[in-house]
């Protein structure tokens, strides 16, 4: 079977044009304003419902900020945004329908539980890269109330949480990619592996990191051998939300592989919390972690020239309140944007 043009290896693409990531904003709350990375966000609040009546109308409140700082910064006006590409935690994902709704543009609506971050900026990035759009914005949330209510406990129960569980972050990104590179680029996408998912039996919905690490392999080898490269061609290799356990699961699997990623491999869950002094489990989690991580911490290292060169990929849990109380496995899956410094 004769292979499309631009598809490389079994599950990477090489975009005829890079896309370029022209802007960002984030939002984050309390816990977030406590962490590493609080003076690189843009906006922080210390009241978690942002405003609002609930929490679930506080997330959406948070990607409607995102999108807000980003085109603020970018000096973008909305009716120049060919498709937003949004997603979140929430059930049919109401957190971005309701949240973007004023902004009247062509919505596509993503799920890829915590990989959402990437899912979006993979899927922007070829619409660009292919010349269907000029401008495009991806954006992802997570809010660490409505996902305890959406997934886990309410809050009032009290439940105490094994040192394998994260927090999820409460926090918003949202990226403008272009077609045309200019001087606010921050940085460059052409390359994209996706994803596969990927069961390997975890059912502990509090050791998510050990369900994604599997994912997160799969993907990180399929990446190299699609491109022939290896971890030394790049500056880091950085996870969305494995957390400390699922991060050394990450590397112990890859090891298997003879691939080392000792050297490189950061994740955003242990990025943008202090483990030592904020109590947060194992890390961050959620789909606003790799969001918020993403522009404060690792674009503007990119864009400096840090960092030439960055694997970057968010990791889901494939779960639901379903699946969950069926007594299902938790499914994992990564997907992978390269990241390059533009000069």
């Amino acid at each position: 079977m004769k292979k499309a043009m631009f598809e490389t290896g079994r599950s990477s693409v090489k975009l005829p044009m890079p896309a370029y990531i022209s802007g960002c904003g984030c939002i984050a709350g309390k816990k977030e304003s406590e962490g590493p990375l609080a003076e690189a966000i843009d906006c922080l609040s210390s009241d978690n419902t942002f405003g609002t009546d609930n929490w679930d109308a506080a997330e959406s409140k948070l990607q409607k900020e995102a999108v807000r700082i980003t085109l603020e910064k970018s000096g973008v006006d909305k009716r120049e945004i060919r498709y937003l590409f949004a997603g979140d935690l929430l059930g049919q994902s109401i957190a971005s329908s309701f949240g973007l709704l004023d902004f009247e543009i062509p919505h596509f609506g993503l799920y890829g539980a915590c990989s959402t971050c990437g899912e979006s900026l993979s899927l922007g990035s070829m619409t660009v890269g292919t010349g269907l759009a000029s401008k495009v914005m991806c954006v992802t949330s997570s809010h660490f109330a409505s996902a305890e209510k959406e997934f886990r406990f309410p809050l009032e129960y009290g439940a105490q949480r094994p040192i394998s569980s994260t927090w999820t972050v409460t926090g918003s990104g949202a990226f403008l990619l272009t077609a045309d590179n200019g001087p606010k680029t921050l940085a460059k996408i052409s390359e994209i592996t996706t994803g596969r998912i990927i069961d390997m039996g975890v059912k502990d919905s509090l050791n998510m990191g050990c369900a994604m690490a599997p994912a997160a392999a799969d993907t990180i080898r399929q990446h190299m051998e699609d491109f022939g490269r290896k971890p030394g061609d790049y500056d880091a290799i950085i996870t969305g939300d494995l957390g400390k356990v699922g991060s050394q699961a990450l590397v112990d699997l890859l090891k298997e592989k003879d691939i080392d990623v000792t050297d490189k491999h950061l994740d955003c869950g242990m990025i943008i919390y202090d483990l030592e002094n904020q109590d947060v489990g194992s890390g961050g989690s959620g789909c606003g972690c790799a969001a918020v991580t993403l522009a404060s911490h690792i674009l503007p290292r990119i864009k400096s020239g840090e960092w030439n060169r960055v694997l970057f990929l968010p990791t889901g849990a494939l779960l639901s309140k379903t699946s969950f109380n069926e007594g299902q496995a938790v499914p994992g899956i990564a997907h992978a944007v390269v990241l390059e410094h533009v000069e």
